[in-house]
């Protein structure tokens, strides 16, 4: 991932402005951070049970609250999908160690 941080295209084209902007905001961490949201967003499609067949990886947005906590916030088919499952609730999950990044998406619904 720090090899890629170089490539400001990889960014753009896998993550949405405001998930730039928190990643370059990491400094020293920003590689590790642009895994955890890469691995949370894999998390989601297994979730879903679709992979990332027909959704994107900019269809899921990783955002951070003022206490570093990340959530989900879905767009497109990955929104319509959560619908279709009848998703009420989704919590996140992300750590890192050694140098890897880990994803829990738990989602909750009728």
């Amino acid at each position: 991932m720090a090899k890629l941080l170089t490539d400001s295209s990889f960014l753009q084209r896998y993550f949405v402005e405001t998930e730039q902007a928190y990643i370059v905001s990491r400094g020293a961490k920003a590689s590790e951070s642009m895994a955890g949201i890469f691995a949370a967003k894999e998390a989601l499609v297994k979730a879903l049970g679709t992979g990332f067949d027909g959704i994107g990886l900019k269809d899921i947005v990783v955002a951070h609250d003022v206490y570093g906590a990340p959530s989900y916030h879905l767009l497109g088919p990955a929104l319509e999908r959560a619908q279709a499952m009848k998703v009420t609730r989704m919590h996140l999950s992300i750590s890192h160690d050694g140098g890897m990044a880990l994803a829990f998406a738990v989602l909750e619904g009728e």
